[in-house]
């Protein structure tokens, strides 16, 4: 399934993707796509509907972000080879971990702010993990039936304030609209494999990031069952999983997003976002 959430911000209802890729309203079956409507469970009712029935939502709508209530929004850093050595870093023998404000949520075609004093912000395609079933020291065997799906993140970053402000990376990645996510949750019975899907991103239609999951360091499965031996994994979770080279901090000269140009990305099988850049007041 490819659920998602519509309407105005604050106001968003979840919403389902038909076979002909027009949006039904799932807002008669359950209130929104909260963390309650991610088990396993859940997910066989949604399954089971007859999708076709559903009301159709007219015209062009929003698209909000595609889960509701995260409680955690994780990021693993330095996560594909090619990244770190076009930045420099050392390739990392254990996962990376920093956080990303839940504030920093947003749509995935909703502006990306840059924020005041903003020098250098950059952009992330990233494979996001959305946690369906709260879990603990999760076996890696196991750690897929704690996975809901799958979504398409930008995890967006403002290097100055991550790398030269002191601190840890929080607050080059927190900013408001930092976390574009979706369009869409596919389930996972729909990615059989997500170490086989190609990751891309745009400015201004010219291709900066072209890679694929394969070459990511730890795996979805390992990622899950690592991160869970340190903390409980509840379900609403985000887990974006790291990028791929072609960042601007990479490039040569350093190149960052400047207000009115426009980023599209996508992951394969996951859909596509599309943002202006604009300037905070």
């Amino acid at each position: 399934m490819r659920l998602l959430r519509y309407g105005p911000k604050g106001l968003e209802k979840p919403g389902i993707i038909d076979r002909h890729g027009a949006i039904r309203d799932l807002s008669g079956v359950i209130r929104d796509l909260t963390p309650s409507a991610l088990s396993d469970g859940a997910l066989a009712q949604l399954r089971s509907l007859d999708v076709e029935s559903l009301p159709l939502v007219p015209g062009k709508q929003r698209v909000g972000p595609c889960v509701a209530g995260t409680g955690m929004f994780h990021a693993i850093g330095l996560n594909y080879r090619d990244h770190a050595a076009e930045t420099g870093a050392r390739v990392p023998t254990e996962p990376m971990l920093f956080t990303k404000s839940v504030h920093a949520i947003c749509g995935p075609n909703d502006d990306v702010i840059r924020p005041r004093g903003s020098t250098k912000l950059d952009w992330e395609a990233e494979l996001g993990i959305v946690i369906g079933t709260t879990g603990k020291y999760i076996a890696e065997a196991n750690a897929f039936e704690h996975v809901a799906g799958y979504c398409v993140v930008n995890d967006v970053s403002e290097r100055e304030f991550q790398k030269d402000r002191e601190g840890q990376f929080v607050k080059g990645k927190s900013g408001d609209h930092f976390g574009p996510i979706g369009p869409w949750l596919v389930t996972r019975d729909e990615v059989p494999d997500p170490q086989k899907l190609r990751i891309w991103l745009e400015v201004d239609g010219e291709r900066r990031q072209n890679g694929t999951t394969a070459d990511m360091i730890f795996g979805v499965r390992f990622l899950v069952s690592y991160l869970s031996r340190f903390m409980t994994l509840h379900a609403g979770d985000i887990i974006t999983t790291g990028t791929p080279a072609g960042v601007g901090q990479g490039m040569t000269p350093e190149t960052y997003l400047q207000p009115g140009q426009r980023i599209r990305l996508g992951v394969e099988g996951l859909g596509e976002q599309s943002q202006l850049v604009v300037q905070d007041a």
